[in-house]
């Protein structure tokens, strides 16, 4: 077994579902957390943070980033995975082995077995940073699971139903906490209310998520 498959059987992490095709992981990322934010900090060397906009003209207040086969981005154009950062003409960085292993044994732990992303968003969020409720469409098929890992500043992660107006549930979500959605709850809308000021021992006053997918 590998190291990283060692720190992973070492982990019993709380299994907390959020219906049917989704569950937070509660600290299952926590094993990892030095190399995942070692690998974090190598591919935001290679591919800054930025705000990106709307294409109705608005600056997202949560900053990002990709790295992957495809990223996923935002301007004027409209909603996109492309293989190409526009911000410095090159491809993404590859996908850290170390967000491969743990996004594959996040979604097996919830029963989708065999999943290997091709795509990460990153995003950084610091006190007052939101995210709307959205679902993610983009991708080419729905049959893969979203997985997302949060470090950092605590959030709230809203999870709604398949309409924005369907009622949404508060998930505090915490360092090192995993967040599964696929099958059935694979187009549920959610969000992230914004970010308040409870700083981080390691990180400090900000939240890094970043969220894997196979998005080709």
């Amino acid at each position: 077994m590998t190291a990283t498959g060692d720190l992973f059987a070492a982990s019993e992490p709380e299994h907390e579902a959020l219906g049917d095709g989704a569950a937070v992981l509660r600290g299952f990322a926590l094993p990892m957390q030095a190399l995942l934010l070692e690998d974090l900090h190598h591919v935001l060397a290679a591919a800054p943070l930025r705000h990106m906009v709307t294409p109705g003209g608005h600056t997202l207040s949560v900053a990002m980033s990709n790295c992957g086969m495809l990223g996923w981005i935002s301007d004027r154009r409209g909603y996109r995975y492309e293989p190409i950062d526009p911000a410095s003409g090159k491809p993404w960085p590859p996908l850290p082995e170390s967000f491969v292993a743990l996004a594959g044994r996040a979604a097996a732990a919830v029963d989708f077995a065999a999943f290997v992303p091709d795509g990460c968003l990153i995003n950084r969020y610091v006190p007052g940073a939101k995210l709307s409720l959205h679902q993610d469409r983009d991708e080419r098929d729905f049959n893969a699971p979203i997985v997302s890992v949060s470090l950092g500043m605590p959030a709230v992660f809203q999870f709604g139903g398949w309409h924005r107006g369907d009622p949404v549930r508060r998930v505090p979500l915490q360092h090192g906490d995993v967040v599964v959605w696929g099958g059935p709850a694979r187009l549920r809308y959610h969000g992230v209310l914004p970010l308040k000021t409870q700083p981080h021992p390691l990180l400090g006053t900000q939240r890094y998520n970043f969220t894997l997918r196979k998005a080709g």
